[in-house]
């Protein structure tokens, strides 16, 4: 039971697995809002966080497309600073505009939209996942733990609670919430869809699975029964 050793690391993550972070979103927005670049020390004297805290977050967005970097010589005797600032990206409503597009002509109606879009989730599971050797078994819990670390993966921010019976998943980042909630017969699809197609290439347990979108305006579930 793992997840792929070759699954995107967060300096390769897509930019709304990086923003799903609000000190990455606060980074993003101080550069945004300056005329000049600025290195991780003045970052961090304006966000209260640790100097290496702000590289790390900056690595992350540097990986997502939506920071660069360059030395910036010092006027004394010294290496060069490094400093960042934001790189141009599409707009959200060119996102949503493409995201509608392809919501409408995957199939004539939301519950076939559905079914398409539960497919390609569970093709989705196929490239993230290593599938169990065969004959292998895992527990139930272990295959929500595995599970968990997928959605953490891709920026959900999950948080695994519940008991045996019932273990849910509380996702409280979607990164894709603006286009979940425009068009959720396909994105939520996809997402149900992930979360079957992981659980079957774990050799996890006969498992009855439910993901409910937006039981709180930033809270996703997923059961586990």
């Amino acid at each position: 039971m793992s997840v792929r050793s070759d699954s995107a690391p967060a300096a390769a993550q897509p930019a709304q697995a990086a923003l799903a972070s609000p000190r990455r979103r606060r980074l993003l927005e101080l550069l945004r809002a300056g005329e000049t670049p600025r290195d991780a020390h003045e970052l961090a004297a304006a966000t209260g966080l640790h100097v290496s805290t702000v590289r790390f977050h900056l690595d992350v967005l540097r990986g997502a497309g939506l920071v660069a970097a360059r030395p910036r010589p010092r006027a004394t005797a010294g290496r060069p600073r490094t400093v960042y600032y934001p790189v141009a990206q599409a707009t959200p409503g060119g996102y949503l505009t493409l995201t509608r597009l392809l919501a409408t002509h995957l199939a004539d109606t939301p519950a076939k939209r559905a079914a398409r879009a539960e497919q390609a989730g569970m093709a989705w599971a196929g490239e993230l996942t290593v599938a169990a050797d065969p004959g292998s078994t895992v527990s139930a819990e272990q295959a929500a733990r595995a599970l968990t670390a997928v959605f953490a993966e891709l920026g959900f921010d999950p948080e695994l609670a519940g008991d045996q019976t019932d273990q849910q998943i509380r996702l409280r980042a979607c990164p894709f919430r603006a286009a979940a909630r425009a068009h959720p017969e396909v994105v939520c699809s996809i997402h149900l869809g992930l979360l079957r197609g992981t659980l079957t290439r774990l050799g996890a347990p006969p498992t009855s699975t439910r993901l409910l979108p937006f039981v709180e305006p930033e809270l996703c579930l997923a059961h586990l029964a």
